[in-house]
Formats: structure tokens, C-alpha cells, sequence
């Protein structure tokens, strides 16, 4: 278990902005859809599959500012992906009705990793918070409010 907190901890650690962090997760899965298209003739089940860990970064990797923006980019990042494996007809139309079609069909997958990125950023959430809640009653502001008499 320790060698595994060591890899872990000697990973790298970006902290991407809201924007970064929606750029990140929306090329991977574009690149991922490419990947999918060419190496499994556009499987959605591996699209899916591939979707979640990108999720799970993408809420790791967002700096604490812009918390709340990892569950709002990685549904737009699947359908950006999911341009690229969608079956389509002819035109736009038909391209327009493979995408909606395939957002239904693979809806599972979306909520599925629009929960891992939401669970992940309320965890990251509540143990920021309980930090600078630990910290500011041992910093020097907490000393000195129970040195004043009452």
C-alpha cells in the first residue's frame, strides 16, 4: 500500500483553470473518439469506458478556485468526442440525428462519469474545507479570540 501512495504522490499534479480544465477533457476525448474510430471501427461501450478515467482526471487536475466547473465540462467534452464515433447519414441532418441518437443510447456512460467527476470535486471540496477550518482554529487569529476574557 505505501509503494502504491508513493507512485501515486510522484505523479504529476497540473492544476488547470476552468477553462484548461474543459480543453483538457474535451481534446483527450476527441483524441480517445479518433482512437476508438480507427482501432474499434467506433465502439460506443469502449468510448464509455474510456470517458470515466478522463472524468476522474480531469476533476483531479482542476486547481480549487474552479472546483465546480470539472461536472459541468466533461458532458461537453463527451459530446465533443462523441462527434467522432456517432453514426451519421448523409448531411448535416444525418450527422445531427447520429449525435442525439448515440447522447441517448450511451446516456448511462454521460451520468456515469458526470458522477465521478461530481463525487470527486465534493470530496476535494469537503477536505479543503476542513483544512482551512483546522488551520484557522490553531492560526493566530483562533489563539488570540481565547486569550480575550469573555
Amino acid at each position: 500500500m505505501a509503494r502504491a501512495v508513493r507512485a501515486l504522490r510522484g505523479m504529476p499534479n497540473p492544476r488547470l483553470t476552468g477553462l484548461g480544465g474543459g480543453l483538457f477533457c474535451a481534446a483527450v476525448m476527441l483524441v480517445l473518439g479518433f482512437l476508438d474510430q480507427m482501432l474499434f471501427g467506433a465502439s460506443l461501450t469502449v468510448y464509455g469506458v474510456l470517458f470515466l478515467p478522463v472524468c476522474l482526471l480531469t476533476a483531479l487536475w482542476v486547481r480549487r478556485g474552479d472546483l465546480l466547473t470539472a461536472p459541468v465540462v466533461v458532458p461537453i467534452a463527451f459530446a465533443v468526442g462523441l462527434l467522432t464515433v456517432a453514426e451519421s447519414g448523409e448531411g448535416v441532418g444525418g450527422r445531427l440525428m447520429g449525435l442525439v441518437t448515440a447522447l441517448a443510447t450511451e446516456a448511462g456512460w454521460l451520468y456515469g462519469g458526470t458522477l465521478v467527476a461530481g463525487s470527486t470535486v465534493l470530496v476535494r471540496r469537503v477536505r479543503m474545507l476542513r483544512r482551512r477550518r483546522a488551520a484557522g482554529a490553531a492560526g493566530p487569529t483562533g489563539a488570540a479570540r481565547s486569550r480575550t476574557p469573555a
